[in-house]
C-alpha cells in the first residue's frame, strides 16, 4: 500500500507562482514513476507531468514551460512549481504513482495509487 498527501494549493493571481508537494509513505520507492494529474469542475481528469526512475519529466504542453516537478527521495515527497499561473490552471490537482512500471505516463488508469487532491484557483 501507498498513501500519498498532497499540499500546497490556494488562491493565486494570475501570474502568481505556487509549489505543490506530495508526501508519500508506505511501499515507496525512488523508482517509481510519480505524477500530476489535475481535474477543473465538469471536466475529466487530465495529466499535468511526471517523474521517471531516472529523474527525466515529461509534461503536458499546456504547462510546459510554466510548471517544474522534482521529487526528494530522501524525503519521499514530490513537487510541482507553478509558474506564470492562468485563470485555466484552476483545479484539484493530484498525485499518483504505481509500484509496477508505467507504460503510459500520461495515462490516469495506469495508477493506482492517488493522493486526496489540493484545490488550486487563480483568480483573473
Amino acid at each position: 500500500q501507498v498513501q500519498l498527501v498532497e499540499s500546497g494549493g490556494g488562491l493565486v493571481q494570475a501570474g502568481g507562482s505556487l509549489r505543490l508537494s506530495c508526501e508519500a509513505s508506505g511501499r515507496t520507492s525512488s523508482r517509481n514513476t510519480m505524477a500530476w494529474f489535475r481535474q477543473a469542475p465538469g471536466k475529466e481528469r487530465e495529466f499535468v507531468g511526471a517523474i521517471i526512475w531516472s529523474g527525466a519529466t515529461v509534461y503536458a504542453d499546456s504547462v510546459k514551460s510554466r510548471f517544474r516537478i522534482s521529487r526528494d527521495n530522501f524525503k519521499s515527497t514530490l513537487y510541482l512549481q507553478m509558474n506564470n499561473l492562468r485563470a485555466e490552471d484552476t483545479a484539484v490537482y493530484y498525485c499518483a504513482t504505481d509500484p509496477k512500471r508505467v507504460r503510459d505516463i500520461m495515462n490516469r488508469y495506469e495508477y493506482d495509487y492517488w493522493g486526496q487532491g489540493t484545490q488550486v484557483t487563480v483568480s483573473s
